[in-house]
């Protein structure tokens, strides 16, 4: 009887977040002040032809917006749900009739992404809790280089002993780079001898791939070991080659075994054709050739995609991501699961700021509402949803197969048919890109086409496990962060102004919830206006000695009071509830502000540009090579500025906001009028102050620090001179 009941509990749970209702009622409550802030600014619009009307006006749109993005935002707060799987049921019911799974791990440029890291991630998802011969690993390098196959086949070698290793031993994280740093200075008597051979093993092949890299090409004998070179001319380049394509291991293919003689996983490099005449549609183009060769090489009903540095944290997360798929009652509605970006590189109080608030609190908040957006890395896929199928009551996957029938072609032949699969001509004339696949035209490729998706009725599910399912690496320098902050607002904001904005596209699809969550991240972008003006005017005006906003005596003072401690004070305890600590809130808030004032602004900019024609979209990949002094300052949580413009516009910010405070303090003293000053302007001034506090390490970059992290001193004086000169001139206007 027992065991009858256990076939028919389900293979996960969704759990609604605790103090809704209290959540909900503090809403309410900070709604009605930011309306009361809003009858402020209306009530006491300045007439015409007075001073200050079109500040005034200008605060109000500021405010307006600021308040408006607030509810919007509370599309992420206002359903969270938690999903919990069971595995263990998983296994009970289905361990005979799991489903095949393909990863694709994707790479583009091996100078800023280096083979090592690459192939560390491809290790990490070879050696998967799940059975060998149902995993196909594909590596798509659009970077069309012969140091990304070299590091490859490197380890397709390494895994033979390296998947025997971890299935003994039951290790995590199962990339071997990581794994190694995890059990430094750890003594077991019953692994140390097979710890110390496989570590020698990784090291050897290490330093050959090293050694290739520095050298910039591979070893004659090496290049005469394996066919696959043979596929590279010499006029071959990243952006002009033929298709390559091998498969280094056949897992239908009885002989292909590890050390131990159990089957090894598929194992396929693949870079697809490219010529300089014809678009490839940047990752997007990418993820559709693997696509399309994987369904002719091992056609896994499940597809995970990550990026070529978000490797494997957790051995179980394909059968995490399963309780999903092959759950009786929901798993047919569900069309992807996405797990969250972690990054390994964080420092202790996130120097650069995190995903901590989007991926503990946010996509919890979407998932309430019908499924979390999906984001391009670490995310489970139905092949059929993923190839375009809509949603209906009946699309259940025929999850038992044959996995183990004898293939009639050999390995060759089945390379030579499926190569012209990545073509760059295939898919003209066809609903690839369109209708099929992941979507072109946009630099988030992945938000719009998991918006289609859920717009074709599917839903989607966002898994948070204890233990992270895959970790990446961020941005170490403050200009990599601007970069891929500017690529996904822009990104986002291009989604907003296209044909498949949430606000039409997906206007009776998706529910309003869901709407709303898709726009909080659509709307980045135009943030950057409202934080300018309230960056900048308000300070200028404690020069003049004009009072903004209402005197500490009076009512109105009190919703600006309660909105602004009540945002912040909330903001700091979700920010710690989600694990950070207090000074890395505090550095979220900086980045924040940096964020609005160069990514948003320049995201902006460009997508204005593009609408009106005079740019064309680009993609633009974050560096994941980090100089020994740089990546020593980032541990120390010194902040590295470099010399691009962003600096420059965040440096006279921050002069502007030091003069203006500079100059308060000199009323204060001069005037000796301490009372008018804190009865008329004390929200000016903490403003003001709390923007110097803010760029502490800004100033310190522009005049104290020496070494190469530092703002140029071409940049503090063109800055200084700029912001001094706004400061006095508007200092001494009537």
């Amino acid at each position: 009887m027992a065991s009858d009941d256990h076939q028919h509990l389900p293979l996960f749970e969704t759990r609604r977040a605790r103090g809704r209702i209290i959540y909900r009622v503090f809403a309410a409550t900070v709604f009605t002040g930011i309306c009361l802030i809003w009858a402020y600014r209306l009530s006491y619009i300045p007439r015409k032809g007075e001073d200050g009307r079109w500040v005034w006006l200008g605060l109000l749109a500021a405010e307006l917006w600021f308040g408006l993005y607030w509810v919007v935002t509370q599309a992420l707060r206002w359903n969270q749900v938690y999903r919990l799987t069971f595995k263990d049921r998983l296994s009970h019911r289905y361990e005979n009739e799991l489903p095949g799974v393909d990863i694709f791990v994707c790479t583009a440029d091996p100078t800023i992404e280096p083979p090592v890291m690459v192939i560390n991630t491809v290790l990490s998802v070879m050696a998967y809790d799940y059975p060998s011969e149902k995993l196909g690993i594909y590596l798509s390098d659009d970077g069309g280089s012969q140091l990304t196959f070299f590091a490859l086949l490197e380890a397709c070698k390494f895994a033979r002993y390296w998947i025997p290793y971890c299935k003994k031993f039951n290790v995590g994280p199962r990339s071997p780079a990581a794994y190694f740093v995890s059990v430094s200075g750890q003594h077991d008597s019953g692994l140390s001898q097979d710890l110390d051979a496989i570590k020698k093993l990784y090291e050897e092949m290490e330093q050959r791939i090293e050694a290739a890299t520095k050298l910039g090409g591979i070893p004659e004998e090496a290049s005469l070991q394996h066919k696959g070179f043979s596929q590279w001319d010499p006029y071959s380049s990243p952006s002009n080659h033929d298709t390559v394509l091998q498969i280094l291991i056949d897992g239908k293919d009885p002989n292909a075994t590890d050390i131990d003689g159990c089957r090894l996983p598929t194992l396929v490099y693949l870079a697809r054709e490219k010529r300089p005449q014809h678009h490839h549609n940047f990752k997007a183009g990418s993820m559709n050739a693997l696509i399309r060769v994987s369904s002719k090489i091992s056609n896994g009903q499940i597809i995970l995609n990550l990026d070529c540095d978000m490797y494997s944290n957790n051995s179980q997360s394909v059968r995490d991501a399963l309780c999903f798929f092959m759950d009786e009652e929901n798993g047919h509605e569900i069309a992807f699961v996405q797990f969250p970006q972690n990054f390994e590189n964080v420092t202790k109080n996130e120097l650069y700021g995190s995903m901590r608030v989007i991926g503990n609190v946010e996509f919890h908040g979407v998932d309430g509402f019908g499924g979390p957006l999906y984001v391009g890395t670490g995310c489970f896929h139905r092949r059929d949803a993923l190839c375009g199928r809509k949603f209906t009551k009946d699309s259940k996957i025929e999850w038992k197969r044959d996995n183990d029938h004898k293939r009639l072609q050999s390995t060759q032949e089945l390379e030579d048919e499926t190569r012209p699969l990545a073509s760059c001509t295939y898919e003209q004339n066809t609903q690839w890109g369109d209708q099929m696949g992941l979507k072109y035209g946009c630099p988030v490729e992945d938000v719009i086409t998991g918006l289609s998706i859920q717009c074709k009725g599917w839903k989607s599910a966002f898994f948070n496990p204890e233990r992270e399912a895959f970790l990446g690496v961020t941005g170490t320098t403050l200009p990599q962060i601007i970069v891929q902050h500017k690529r996904w607002s822009e990104g986002d904001f291009q989604i907003l102004l296209s044909k498949y904005s949430p606000l039409w596209y997906g206007f009776g699809k998706i529910s309003i919830g869901l709407q709303l969550g898709y726009c909080s991240y659509c709307l980045w972008a135009p943030n950057c206006l409202a934080t300018l003006y309230y960056t900048i005017i308000p300070s200028l005006y404690l020069l003049k000695g004009t009072s903004l906003f209402p005197q500490v005596s009076s009512p109105w003072f009190l919703p600006f009071a309660y909105v602004i401690s009540a945002k912040y004070i909330y903001s700091l305890l979700e920010f710690m509830w989600s694990g950070g600590t207090i000074l890395g809130w505090w550095n979220e808030q900086r980045i924040w502000l940096y964020k609005r004032t160069t990514s948003y602004l320049f995201a902006f900019i460009d997508t204005i540009l593009l609408k009106l024609g005079f740019t064309d979209s680009t993609f633009i990949i974050s560096a994941k090579v980090v100089d020994e002094d740089v990546f020593e300052r980032y541990e120390k949580e010194i902040m590295e500025f470099g010399t691009s413009s962003p600096m420059f516009i965040l440096a006279t910010l921050g002069m502007l906001n030091a003069f203006c405070f500079i100059g308060v303090v000199k009323r204060v003293i001069m005037v000796d009028d301490i009372y008018r000053i804190y009865e008329t302007m004390p929200l000016q001034i903490l403003l003001c102050g709390v923007l110097v506090l803010v760029n502490w390490p800004l100033y310190q970059g522009l005049f104290l620090r020496k070494d190469k992290g530092k703002l140029p001193s071409s940049i503090a004086v063109q800055s200084f001179v700029l912001a001094l000169a706004v400061c006095t001139s508007f200092s001494v206007m009537s």
